[in-house]
């Protein structure tokens, strides 16, 4: 379970950084981008239950599809029930948390002034060498808080593939938050209290090396 989860963040954490980041910069410019926010969010504001009722729809279909293939003779991919049920974690992450982050990176780009920036390109600065060496720097406030908040969000993950697996799936989908929840379910609370001080000393060592980095980097 540690280690499906610290894969989780490994894996899930960069790629929300990235693409979102990417998504933002193409968006900057789009004059209709008040339209879309209300767009971004609604990941947000569908329940969890109907997410997890839309993912069992697809995964019946899948079933009925690999049972077709199956007979056909040809391979399939069971995404419950082989490795590739981690990117399922992976997907719903993403898609979960793919807006709000959105928002945040524009935020970011909408406070970096345009004076620097043309000023960079009057210097001779290419789009490349503006980004990284202008807009990036700008960013380094907002970055922090995206960081904090996703890595945070990455641990709500498990409703989904609780409800969506149940409490004991496929061995690259269990994570701590199942242990957490069968824990609690036979109460074994002794181990449940020890594993709580453990997360929490990590919570904390990660915000305060995260946040020393930063200053760190700000010097």
């Amino acid at each position: 379970a540690v280690k499906n989860t610290l894969k989780f963040v490994a894996v899930g954490l960069p790629l929300l950084l990235l693409i979102s980041l990417v998504i933002s910069l193409a968006l900057n410019g789009c004059k209709k981008i008040r339209g879309l926010k209300s767009v971004y969010l609604l990941p947000m504001a569908v329940p969890t239950a109907a997410v997890v009722l839309i993912w069992k729809m697809m995964f019946h279909v899948n079933g009925l599809i690999n049972a077709g293939l199956a007979s056909l003779g040809l391979s399939a991919v069971d995404w419950l029930g082989s490795d590739a049920s981690f990117w399922v974690l992976i997907i719903s992450y993403l898609w979960k948390n793919m807006g709000y982050t959105i928002i945040l990176w524009l935020a970011g780009l909408h406070n970096v002034p345009e004076e620097l920036k043309e000023a960079a390109r009057v210097d001779g600065a290419s789009e490349f060498q503006c980004f990284f060496h202008v807009v990036l720097p700008g960013l380094k406030p907002v970055l922090y808080t995206i960081t904090v908040l996703s890595f945070l969000n990455s641990f709500k993950v498990f409703r989904e593939a609780y409800l969506v697996a149940g409490a004991y799936p496929q061995q690259n989908m269990y994570l701590l938050q199942h242990i957490f929840n069968n824990w609690f379910t036979k109460l074994e609370i002794d181990k449940m209290a020890a594993a709580a001080v453990c997360i929490t000393i990590v919570f904390v060592a990660f915000g305060l090396l995260l946040q020393r980095f930063w200053e760190k980097q700000e010097d």
